[in-house]
């Protein structure tokens, strides 16, 4: 259930947060009368997500079990390579999401009715169905037959509108540069169990082999019916029996991808010692000047400047 809240809270303040930054700039800029077209442009998404999560529940269970292992194999795939780009694109962006977001809306304003609703669509679609695709792909490796991975996301949904709206008003303040490496640092754990799972999947599916070749077998010591199992398989998807596939895939997955996750942004590039010293000749002189920022001061800043554009 907690892996599921985490993905409803990450992804829906995700959405809250673009849905906060096209409204305040409506509000701020003296077009209201643009609100509608982008409220419509929302429920649009919205609705479509909600349908394509129904389709995929839904329309799995007309398929034999071969194909049904086969989809939720290769949909679990997909859906970590999306939350793996997702949660690397945010890193990246976040500092930046404003000011893209803005100059989209200028462009859309410019356009008329129609490019609000498509921008506004595309702003909030996009997470809508990575998160669809997400929860049935993590509902699936739960392995839960309960309600509680549903009720997972929802209050992770609720929790993330109610932040949002208080992040509008001003009564909130975030750091959303610590907010979003925390969570995408869980959710690429979450991720790579699911990955296991579905490579699972697969191997029930004979479209891969080993399933018999088990890396281990402690299920008498972690039953998966104890309260303990069910913790761990609801919050990690553990298995107490995986194959060697499977364990051998979720450490290639999660050890890499943790390290490239939490490493700082500009580690991949080594500057020469004489380019460091002209760069901090650079940023001292701009601090100076008050025209520096800093990338963990960035995403709290364009909160603090949403906030006045939102009174």
């Amino acid at each position: 259930m907690f892996g599921n809240y985490l993905i409803g809270l990450r992804e829906g303040l995700e959405a809250g947060l673009v849905v906060c930054i096209l409204i305040a700039y409506l509000v701020k800029s003296g077009r209201r009368d643009a609100l509608r077209p982008v409220w419509t442009g929302i429920a649009i998404a919205c609705t479509i997500s909600l349908g394509f999560g129904a389709a995929l529940e839904f329309g799995s269970q007309e398929l034999t079990f071969e194909a049904q292992e086969m989809l939720g194999g290769s949909l679990s795939i997909i859906a970590v390579g999306l939350v793996t780009w997702m949660v690397f694109w945010m890193r990246r962006t976040a500092r930046h999401l404003k000011k893209e977001l803005h100059g989209k809306l200028d462009t859309a304003l410019a356009m008329g009715t129609g490019a609000l609703v498509a921008t506004a669509f595309l702003a909030v679609g996009r997470e809508g169905l990575e998160t669809a695709l997400f929860v049935w792909a993590s509902v699936r490796a739960s392995g839960e037959g309960s309600s509680s991975p549903l009720i997972g996301v929802l209050l992770g949904i609720a929790t993330a509108i109610v932040l949002s709206w208080l992040f509008y008003r001003g009564a909130l303040r975030i750091n959303l540069s610590t907010f979003f490496t925390w969570t995408g640092g869980m959710l690429v754990v979450v991720a790579a169990g699911v990955l296991a799972y579905g490579l699972h999947d697969l191997q029930e599916a004979r479209f891969l082999g080993g399933l018999g070749n088990k890396a281990f077998d402690i299920t008498t010591t972690i039953p998966p019916d104890s309260w303990y199992g069910t913790l761990l398989k609801g919050v990690f998807n553990f298995q107490a029996d995986p194959t060697v596939l499977q364990v051998t895939v979720w450490a290639l997955y999660l050890i890499p991808t943790l390290v490239l996750f939490l490493a700082p942004v500009g580690f991949r590039r080594s500057v020469p010692t004489t380019d460091q010293k002209a760069q901090k000749a650079t940023d001292d002189k701009a601090g100076a000047t008050g025209g520096g920022t800093r990338d963990g001061d960035g995403a709290e800043r364009d909160g603090e400047r949403l906030r006045d554009g939102a009174r």
